[in-house]
């Protein structure tokens, strides 16, 4: 593997940093939310498409407080919901290089989350990703990576604050409303507690990446009153 001299990592960690949308080491601090700009034919087009009812909607009172239960007593620290398809997406801190999906109808049903999901306190499920990310950095494979990687990463590590529990709760009751917006309603939306981060695509299509610890924020600047 070839060495890099001190000034050279800084530079490519600087370099690294600045090229991602959302780097590794998540959103930057002056940073609230970042827009990713789709298709402007779609964005054109939003108020000739009708608005679609989907199967997500009508089963979203019994979902919400399974999804909350999803993120704060059982393993899933990312959650993936897509109204329009229906399908819910879930990583669990159990299996954590494998996604899975589940239909949002059966979701809702308690029995059915049950199943699916082993429960874990939200502490020690933090616990858990700690002991995972030190069992990483310990390996050999992770010291063979580059030096001003090694460095990004360790930074991130040492720094890191899980989503605090009051603000899951706070996102995923905002969700309905989001879904009423009048001509650029929500379709889809990622939470994640690792990165503490807020994905959403609207109606308009591209993406909103909201920092979670300021999601209120984007919701009063965005949001109709």
């Amino acid at each position: 593997m070839q060495e890099t001299l001190p000034d050279q990592d800084e530079n490519l960690e600087e370099l690294v940093l600045k090229e991602s949308i959302v780097s590794a080491a998540g959103l930057h601090p002056d940073q609230v939310q970042v827009g990713i700009k789709g298709d402007p034919s779609l964005r054109e087009s939003t108020s000739l498409r009708k608005r679609y009812a989907s199967s997500v909607d009508a089963v979203f009172e019994a979902l919400e407080p399974n999804l909350q239960e999803l993120l704060l007593n059982r393993g899933i620290y990312r959650l993936y919901v897509a109204f329009n398809s229906g399908e819910i997406r879930t990583l669990s801190i159990f299996d954590p290089l494998r996604q899975e999906t589940h239909d949002a109808t059966r979701l809702a049903d308690r029995d059915y989350l049950d199943r699916h999901f082993p429960k874990i306190s939200y502490e020690d499920k933090i616990s858990l990703m700690r002991e995972l990310y030190a069992t990483l950095r310990n390996s050999r494979h992770y010291k063979q990576m580059p030096t001003y990687w090694q460095n990004i990463l360790n930074r991130r590590s040492e720094k890191w604050l899980p989503l605090e529990p009051e603000n899951i709760s706070g996102i995923l009751s905002t969700v309905r409303k989001l879904r009423e917006i009048q001509d650029y309603y929500l379709r889809n939306i990622s939470i994640c507690i690792v990165q503490g981060i807020v994905q959403m695509q609207f109606n308009c299509d591209g993406t909103q990446i909201v920092d979670a610890h300021n999601f209120r924020r984007f919701l009063a600047q965005n949001l109709p009153e």
